[in-house]
């Protein structure tokens, strides 16, 4: 979607004011279902193009094993084909498709957008929006997206996994979803060419401290992000996704050796599932709520102390930002953990 139709759609959707806490002016609040309607067959569709690339090549890899020794090497090769095939992330199918899916997953649980000051977000300037939490999966990052057209964010990219960007199939779709390898490197450039980054701070780290019944952040080790948005000047935006980690039922398992494996290959094993045992997620209310953000000054060296006291900042923001709105969208009773 072009920069100029979601400024137009912004300023549309900025007429709407929504009743919000205190009745603030610069509230906005977002429904999914209200503003893209659908069904139940588009919502299938849609999880199925987002994540089914995963059960596809985990499939194809299981099935190739009873096959003659040729054959799976056929079948490897054809895999391989489709991890160097090259993508054009402007594909005008590809990027229809994404937002296909944005728009239909929001649509699906629903989703809500809570945007506590949308005057505080100005179109011509990046941000850093730091998700919290990671959950199985990140879902709520698809009403930031700029394909859904929300925000007044006419660059926006979300920062992924980079072994994600290496699966057959998933890297194409993720890559017209505009997800983009979250690298120091790749990080500082999007931010220098005026594009607004999503990140989930705590990564897939987080997903291994995860607990029923609670909503952990993993964030007192992750300063990274802190760091280059210093760097850069770039504000620090707070944001919240309730009810996510309501949206699978999940089993991991624990220990020392396997946080180690996690780490080495960036990615961590997890059994999840949804509706019947599928990875079609739970039909539950998601509220993403989006702070105000929190003002950096520009700081090309900042000393550890100076990234500690901006992160220290960015922690209470979440923190007051989840207590603000927990019992509103209907989750009084969940305690946030920041470890």
């Amino acid at each position: 979607m072009g920069g100029d139709r979601i400024e137009t759609m912004g300023e549309e959707r900025a007429e709407r004011k929504a009743a919000g806490p205190g009745s603030e002016p610069g509230y906005r609040e977002f429904n999914g279902r209200h503003e893209f309607p659908s069904n139940m067959l588009h919502g299938i569709l849609a999880f199925g193009m987002w994540i089914g690339p995963i059960h596809l090549n985990g499939l194809l890899l299981l099935l190739s094993l009873f096959l003659p020794f040729s054959k799976f090497l056929l079948v490897l090769g054809f895999l391989l084909i489709f991890v160097v095939l090259p993508i054009d992330p402007q594909s005008k199918f590809g990027r229809r498709l994404a937002r296909y899916i944005c728009r239909h997953i929001c649509s699906y649980f629903p989703m809500t957008l809570h945007v506590e000051d949308i005057h505080a977000f100005h179109p011509d300037r990046a941000y850093v929006l730091g998700l919290e939490p990671h959950s199985v999966m990140p879902l709520g990052v698809v009403t930031l997206s700029g394909l859904t057209g929300f925000l007044p964010f006419p660059k926006i990219k979300l920062l992924g996994s980079s072994i994600a960007l290496y699966i057959p199939f998933l890297r194409h779709m993720w890559t017209w979803l505009d997800v983009s390898p979250a690298t120091r490197k790749n990080f500082s450039s999007l931010l220098d060419t005026g594009y607004s980054c999503i990140i989930v701070p705590g990564g897939v780290q987080e997903i291994f401290h995860m607990e029923h019944g609670c909503e952990i952040a993993f964030l007192k080790a992750r300063k990274g992000f802190v760091r280059i948005a210093m760097e850069k000047g770039v504000p620090l935006v707070p944001v919240f996704s309730f009810g996510q980690s309501h949206a699978y039922k999940w089993w991991k398992p624990g220990g020392k050796l396997f946080l180690q494996f996690s780490r080495a290959i960036k990615f961590l094993p997890i059994l999840f599932w949804g509706i019947s045992g599928t990875p079609l997620p739970y039909q539950r209310p998601v509220h993403v709520v989006v702070g105000k953000p929190i003002e950096v000054k520009k700081n090309t060296q900042p000393t550890a102390e100076e990234v500690l006291e901006v992160h220290g900042q960015f922690v209470q923001a979440l923190q007051d930002l989840f207590e603000r709105h927990k019992a509103r969208v209907g989750y009084a009773g969940i305690q946030l953990k920041i470890i």
